[in-house]
């Protein structure tokens, strides 16, 4: 009975280490997979009861696991859709063959880096077949509300490189002097005009002719213009007629002193806007507040426009997209205008290492894991997002090598247990001669 257990534990120490080997040559082969999780394995004793003078030997079990939560170093790419994460959480992903066929919501798995480019279909699919997830923005930019302890909101991230957009003007400030001479008794009353381009709806060019007429009196100096605003999208008709008087004394001369409308929406004194409507829509005019320089003034004998701006730009192409450090995709237009168009999430477990390891480093959530909740980057206990860089394996080839060193000699060991027992069978099989 000793001698067989001697034997049995010999056996069970060949195994437990040819596991043990195993797992270190999978290390070393994935020692540069980029953000391969090294396998570690323990060893663990069966004690077997015994009694009296005798022991028996209950030998050894192996047992692995893959530590998901051992991040590698980062290392720089240059492509701005090469990703990797920074702390804690991982980046939701599907795969591409589940994506294309459309059968329904595709299976969420999860990594922690990769290397994503458009495909044929613009959807950000890293070389392993990997489509990246996230939640899609609204025309604004901004994110809905989204479940967070499901992936049920999630899409494939695409991204159409062939897109046009246009963002239509909504507002525009007028910063112009008036010369305070046109308004004297003897002057010629000619009327000032200016141009402002605007963009519509669908991004053409249109235009707002603003006309300044003075009110020239019989004597002294009003000190008073009517504004009159003309849309050319709308065959110059007058969308907007306002009477503007100036202050003339000493503490605030040449800031506005009252805003009559005639036509148009009404000017409001707090904001020093009034709102216009266009053939688009409603724009907001700003010439600033009463009492104040910061929008149309009036002084000395020069018309000036001093600073005219608006929001809004034309269409443009999509140039480029990038992922910033809290998850939102970006798209570039060569227009200069940036949009968000996506939020990607990063989803963090209780127990990591309790997720079942798929193909292309890639993990499932299980019920050893926990239950899941999708964060925004950044935010809760998770890291962020971190572009133009790759994560690197975490193997350590030396602390393979070593422990490749300490496993082969306690196979040896163990493989010496075996020869030895047989012998003292064979000296026991003897005894019979």
């Amino acid at each position: 009975m000793t001698i067989s257990s001697s034997l049995n534990a010999g056996i069970a120490g060949l195994t437990a280490n040819a596991s043990r080997l195993a797992s270190i040559s999978d290390n070393i082969a994935n020692s540069s997979t980029y953000g391969y999780k090294r396998v570690q394995t323990d060893f663990h004793s069966m004690v077997i009861s015994s009694s009296g003078g005798t022991y028996s030997a209950g030998g050894v079990r192996s047992t692995t696991q893959r530590l998901i939560d051992q991040r590698g170093p980062l290392v720089s790419t240059s492509n701005p859709t090469d990703l990797a994460v920074r702390g804690r959480g991982m980046l939701p992903v599907a795969k591409a063959s589940q994506v294309i066929s459309g059968n329904g919501t595709p299976e969420m798995l999860l990594a922690t880096t990769g290397s994503f480019r458009t495909d044929a279909n613009g959807y950000l699919t890293s070389e392993s077949g990997l489509v990246l997830l996230g939640w899609p923005a609204l025309p604004d930019g901004s994110i809905p509300s989204y479940p967070r302890d499901t992936a049920d909101g999630l899409e494939p991230v695409q991204i159409n490189v062939n897109q046009f957009t246009g963002e239509p003007t909504t507002k525009m400030n007028l910063g112009v002097n008036l010369p305070a001479t046109d308004t004297e008794f003897d002057a010629a009353g000619d009327t000032q005009e200016l141009s402002v381009e605007y963009f519509d709806n669908l991004g053409k060019s249109e235009g707002i002719k603003v006309e300044f007429v003075p009110t020239v009196p019989a004597s002294g100096a009003s000190n008073e213009w009517t504004m009159i605003l003309r849309d050319t999208g709308s065959a110059d008709a007058i969308v907007g007629e306002y009477t503007m008087t100036f202050d003339e004394s000493r503490a605030s001369g040449g800031t506005l002193l009252s805003v009559t409308s005639t036509t148009g929406g009404t000017y409001d004194p707090v904001t020093g806007a009034m709102i216009i409507t266009v053939a688009g829509g409603p724009i907001e005019v700003s010439i600033g507040k009463i009492g104040e320089s910061d929008g149309i003034t009036q002084l000395s004998d020069r018309f000036a426009p001093v600073s005219i701006s608006k929001d809004g730009t034309p269409v443009g192409n999509m140039t480029s997209v990038e992922v910033d450090a809290n998850g939102f995709v970006h798209a570039f237009f060569d227009t200069g205008i940036t949009r968000t168009i996506y939020q990607v999430p990063l989803v963090d477990l209780p127990n990591p290492n309790g997720m079942v390891a798929m193909d292309q480093q890639t993990y499932k959530p299980s019920p050893e894991s926990g239950s899941y909740f999708l964060w925004n980057a950044s935010e809760g206990p998770t890291g962020d997002v971190v572009a133009y860089a790759r994560e690197e394996s975490a193997t350590d080839v030396a602390g393979e090598l070593t422990a490749m060193i300490q496993t082969q000699r306690a196979y040896s060991s163990n493989a010496k247990v075996i020869q030895t027992v047989d012998e003292m069978l064979q000296e026991t099989t003897n005894i019979k001669r």
